[in-house]
């Protein structure tokens, strides 16, 4: 039973066939075994931590600080970083011939692969470099006039709001912000939030899939169905930056007409990778930002014309999906999001701790943010790795004030451990020193 696991690991996580079959030349560019597994019940293994060790040892992070910002940007487990560096090297022995003639042609296969992930045709699959580029591309291809209303949120991503406000500015769209107070446990009460900003003149709805900020999932096909509703025309858009590879779910699950999404945070891919799904009517709809010779094709392929751009980037993505697909979605889901209520629950006892992440899956995934009364998220972020070397963020953004801390499948319980006594030592010092100061 144990070897069967183990084979049927490696199969999934380090299996190349699929890739490398139509890419000429570099068939010899297989993963090396990976570790001897330990035995797991094929039943949930949310907090099996000998399964989750295993999959620790995939990664090779820094035994030197302990990395809580994964939501910034993920590290890559081992067998990603060394097919990254084993498709540079070739690149480099005949760039124009490895690049162009062998590594190139693999982006279809890739494209079939991310498209399996994603639950959609590889028609409706466009690889690039991150979810601004993918969002982007749709915010600045779309046909909008002067007066058309763009309905969004003020908790969205800065990169997207400020593309819209450049459109804005140049072509007198008008944008309709909302502002959520979160975190909201009713998914109707959020729906409402949006069908007070529709009016007639509607045509983009802009939905943040799981708000960065926080760790707040949004139901985008409840909003898109309540936008199409009062306007049956709106496009809607749905940044994925967080979601994807984090949330169980299929993209077409979410109704959008497009959706954008970094691979280098959840998925684990090389960094500066992305992918942009459009549904296939709506292709011929959105003009590229790089145009090709035909910008107006139903083609998903106009949006890849970036000129030369990382081909061992990009191929490595592939080795990044097969190493999720070992794990498997909903399995990563649900540990993520034990890891998160699980130094979080722990917290929330410590006196003058706070909170805007829920603790409810269907509302939070790894995802949270925490307050320390008395104090700034800059001071909470310094005094952890100050005293830990435990790496956060600090957000401070639109009714969002708290220190974010997201950790990642190879993340250990006992560095979430010294996550929580550490937030521990810094309320209580805070609190003497707050108490010593007010008695003066």
């Amino acid at each position: 039973m144990e070897n069967l696991s183990r084979r049927n690991f490696v199969r999934k996580a380090g299996g190349l066939a699929g890739l490398l079959s139509v890419v000429p030349g570099i068939d010899a560019l297989a993963d090396p075994p990976l570790p001897t597994a330990p035995r797991w019940p094929d039943e949930d293994v949310t907090a099996n931590e000998d399964y989750w060790g295993w999959v620790q040892k995939a990664y090779s992070v820094s035994p030197n600080i302990i990395n809580l910002n994964n939501g910034g940007v993920s590290p890559q487990p081992i067998l990603v970083q060394d097919a990254l560096d084993r498709y540079n090297r070739l690149s480099n022995e005949g760039p124009t011939y490895y690049m162009w003639r062998s590594l190139d042609e693999g982006r279809e296969s890739l494209r079939i692969k991310l498209a399996d992930l994603a639950g959609c045709s590889p028609e409706e699959v466009a690889i690039n470099r991150n979810a601004t580029e993918s969002l982007e591309t749709v915010i600045y291809g779309l046909n909008l006039q002067k007066g058309d209303e763009v309905v969004l949120t003020k908790q969205d991503y800065p990169n997207m709001i400020n593309a819209w406000k450049q459109r804005e500015k140049r072509e007198g769209i008008v944008l309709r912000f909302i502002n959520l107070d979160l975190p909201i446990e009713d998914n109707q009460a959020i729906v409402r939030k949006y069908e007070e900003a529709f009016t007639s003149q509607t045509k983009v709805v802009m939905i943040t899939h799981l708000v960065n900020w926080s760790g707040q999932i949004m139901p985008a096909a409840l909003i898109g169905r309540a936008a199409r509703k009062r306007n049956p025309g709106v496009h809607v858009l749905i940044d994925g930056a967080h979601s994807f590879a984090h949330v169980d779910y299929k993209v077409p699950d979410l109704e959008g007409d497009y959706f954008g999404t970094s691979l280098h945070k959840w998925l684990s891919a090389p960094f500066g990778t992305g992918m942009l799904y459009i549904r296939k009517e709506k292709i011929k709809e959105v003009w590229p930002i790089f145009a090709g010779a035909d910008p107006q094709s139903g083609d998903i392929r106009k949006f890849e014309t970036l000129g030369t751009r990382s081909f061992p980037t990009e191929m490595a993505i592939g080795h990044a999906v097969n190493f999720h697909q070992s794990i498997g979605s909903e399995r990563k889901q649900k540990r993520l999001h034990y890891l998160k209520n699980y130094w979080l629950e722990k917290a929330l006892d410590i006196p003058g701790v706070t909170s805007q992440t829920s603790l409810k899956p269907e509302f939070s995934g790894a995802i949270a943010t925490f307050l320390i009364k008395g104090m700034t998220p800059a001071q909470i972020q310094s005094a952890l790795f100050t005293k830990a070397r435990i790496h956060t963020v600090g957000i401070v953004w639109e009714n969002i004030n708290g220190v974010r801390v997201t950790p990642h499948v190879y993340t250990v319980l006992k560095d979430l451990d010294r996550l929580v006594n550490t937030i521990r030592v810094i309320a209580k010092e805070n609190a003497v020193a707050s108490s010593s100061t007010s008695g003066k």
